[in-house]
This record gives structure tokens, sequence and C-alpha cells, in this order.
């Protein structure tokens, strides 16, 4: 087997449980890449897995970092919610010997691509979770347009706008009240921010259309990728989301269920006393 070691070492415990598992990988094949800052370039590796230290962020950095090349994610939680990092570091631990004969089960997922069109520059952004158009300084309202498939669908004014991958859905969409998606779904989700209007209500489509976002008056607005990577508008790019031609994928612990981490991340569905499995 060979590995990718990936995470933020900026988040304690990350340098040392990835020194605490780099013998035990070593010994059930070849660590390709150790890099926890994120300043390797991975598009000329190739490794049969990517173990992630962190939290989810650190697995949203990962999935950008391996770009067009994706490798199944292994995700060790050493952040808060984990919610998509679902092992424990002692889960991990016991679960290498299967990793070494292969025997894991692996889930594939949508990522979306963005295109930033400028004139003739062209600036293309893959991701997991969401593009967010948000207002940024001076705070105005951004008039917003969302086509489908060369087709008007949406237009208002507000703080912003979200298109959510399935994944994506359980972060900034369900803040702002958008619904949770199936993981495996091949949809998106678009969901207005404190839209000036009585009938916007979030809007399920398919991945396999094409999103074209304008901006009218887009003072201080900003595109917002997968929380992370911040990129200024001016209103003359032309913004256009679809489906990536790769797929996220993610190793699925052993009895980790999507609606058991719904019930235990976030207490989804159940009554304000209940305890999760692992509390």
């Amino acid at each position: 087997m060979r590995f990718f070691v990936l995470g933020s070492q900026t988040k304690p415990g990350v340098r040392e449980e990835a020194e605490r598992l780099r013998p035990l990988l070593e010994a059930a094949g070849e660590i390709v890449a150790f890099d926890l800052d994120q300043s390797t370039q991975l598009t000329d590796k190739r490794a049969d897995i990517a173990v992630v230290l962190g939290g989810d962020g650190a697995i949203l950095r990962a999935a950008r970092q391996l770009g067009y090349g994706q490798v199944p994610i292994l995700g060790i939680n050493l952040g808060k919610l984990g919610f998509l990092a679902e092992f424990s570091v002692e889960e991990a631990h016991g679960y290498l010997p299967q990793l070494a004969t292969g025997e894991f089960r692996v889930t594939d997922h949508l990522m979306y691509e963005c295109t930033i069109q400028r004139g003739s520059a062209t600036q293309k952004i893959l991701g997991l979770n969401e593009i967010v158009i948000a207002a940024g300084p001076p705070f105005r309202m951004l008039e917003i347009a969302l086509d489908i498939d060369g087709v008007e669908v949406l237009r208002f004014a507000g703080d912003g706008l979200i298109l959510s991958t399935p994944i994506g859905s359980t972060a900034h969409n369900l803040a702002a009240g958008g619904p949770i998606l199936g993981q495996e779904l091949p949809a998106f989700v678009v969901t207005p921010l404190a839209a000036h209007m009585l009938a916007g209500r979030p809007l399920v489509e398919s991945s396999e259309k094409n999103y074209r976002i304008r901006l009218f008056q887009p003072s201080g607005a900003w595109l917002v990728a997968d929380g992370q990577d911040q990129v200024p508008l001016t209103g003359k790019e032309t913004l256009e989301i679809r489906r990536a031609p790769v797929m996220f994928r993610l190793v699925k612990a052993p009895g980790h269920g999507y609606y058991a981490t719904l019930r235990d991340k976030l207490r989804w569905g159940m009554t304000p006393n209940y305890q999760p499995r692992n509390p």
C-alpha cells in the first residue's frame, strides 16, 4: 500500500499523532508524501490511501490539494465535530491491518468545479463543500441572479447565495436554513442568504446541469470556496459551477452509518435528552 499522510500541523496533536502513525504505515507499505503544511505538490504522485489528521477542515483542504488525482481519504478526527473525519485515533490504529490488505469500504461523493472567467483570464476552483457568494465591506445588499442550463431561475437582493454539494449540505447550507441531502445524491442545493423576498426558498437540482451566477451592484462581494479560499469579485466575472470530473472518495469507518452520524454529531431528529453512542 502507498500512503499520503496529510493534515494541519497547526492543530494541537496532529504532528505528534502523525509521527506515532508513521512507523505503523511504513510497516504496512510506503509513505509517498508526508505533508502537514500543504506544501507538497501531489499531482505527480500516486497513492492508494490519503491518511488525513485533524478535523473536517483538514479533509476539505486535502481534497483540494489532491486536485484531479483524488484517492480514498481516511480521516482521523483530532478536531471538534468530525463529520467527515470519522475515525478516532484508536479506531484508526485498529483499522490499519484491514487497510494493508485492501479490505476497506469507500464511498464516492460529488465535488464541484467553479470556473471564474475575467476577460481572457480563467481561474478554476475544485471543491467539496460549497461555493458562497457573500457581501463584504461595505456590507451592502447584493443583487444576484442564478441561471440553470441558460434559464434564469432566481434573481434577488440579499446577503449572498450558497451553492452546496450533498456533503456540504450539513455545513453552511444547514446553518442558513437549507435542507440536508443524502450524501451520495447527484444534486446541488441552492440557498439564498437573507434574501429580500417572501417566496425565496432553497432549491435542489440535478448536478448534471450547469449553474451560472451573475452579480449586479457587487460592491464588496466575495466568493468563498469551502469556507477556506476567498476570491474578491467585481461583477465583471462570469461564474459557472458544474459537477467536477472527479469524485471525493471517503474511507468509511465500520458501523458509522450516515444517519447514525447525523444523530451522534448533530443530534438530528432526536429529542433534547438524546445521548450519542460515543459521547
